[in-house]
């Protein structure tokens, strides 16, 4: 079964991995942020290890987004608005896995101080229980 893990993150500032920018990340000891570190380095590891990765990707800047919407009957292009909110779209990891339980194991590496996290399965990856 595929799953996409999504990343939201704050875009001021803006960079990856997103957690080296989170206010949240940053107020942790060094020692907590190594080990934190060390632990998805170490986690991912297994991931890649079992072939569960499939793709992932960094977004840039949500500030370098264009908006494709339909407006009286024609395409209209821009740079916003946006809907409002906090937190923007700033990657993700598509997995595929044995089961949804193997999929959370995997989200809960990306889930940090500060940090927001998806997971959802993908339509044509299997089935959705």
């Amino acid at each position: 079964m595929k799953y996409v893990i999504l990343i939201h993150s704050n875009p001021q500032p803006w960079g990856h991995p997103t957690s080296d920018y989170l206010p949240e990340h940053q107020a942790l000891p060094e020692s907590v942020r190594r080990r934190l570190n060390s632990d998805f380095e170490d986690g991912f590891a297994q991931v890649m290890e079992r072939g569960e990765l499939v793709h992932a990707e960094a977004l840039g800047a949500p500030s370098t987004s264009r908006l494709f919407r339909w407006r009286d009957g024609d395409r209209v292009v821009s740079d916003g608005p946006y809907a409002e909110g906090k937190e923007h779209f700033a990657g993700f990891f598509l997995v595929d896995v044995e089961s949804q339980q193997r999929a959370e194991q995997i989200a809960e590496l990306f889930a940090g101080p500060g940090e927001t996290v998806e997971l959802r399965p993908v339509m044509s990856g299997g089935s959705e229980d």
